[in-house]
């Protein structure tokens, strides 16, 4: 069986995501919750956030996963796409303006109990 879970338009860019989703990719639940606790990058309580809700997904599904049997439930895909960005307009000096983007980030995380 496998959970697949998405969070979208995070409003956070998709480059501070991936250095969070890079180190977690491929790992087992129980071993990427114990990495997500201990980072100190944003990105990590919200990528947790999705990890937890793939393995409930699992375990209160349709299928018969045990919650000892999610701890080995493998994350088989994780990537942090661009969302829509959010242009705005910040007042300078003389009467002008400088354009800020304000970034979104689309997360997807799969997590199967199938080795891959």
């Amino acid at each position: 069986m496998e959970s697949k879970v998405q969070l979208k338009w995070l409003r956070m860019s998709p480059r501070k995501a991936r250095r969070v989703i890079n180190e977690v990719r491929g790992l087992t639940a129980g071993e990427a919750f114990t990495v997500l606790r201990f980072m100190p990058f944003a990105a990590a309580r919200e990528i947790e956030k999705v990890l937890k809700s793939a393995v409930y997904n699992l375990i209160n599904g349709k299928s018969s996963i045990s919650e000892q049997q999610a701890q080995d439930l493998r994350i088989v895909e994780a990537f942090a796409d661009q969302g829509p960005s959010l242009y705005r307009r910040k007042a300078r000096a003389r009467g002008m303006a400088m354009p800020i983007v304000k970034r979104t980030t689309h997360i997807t995380l799969v997590v199967s109990d199938v080795e891959v």
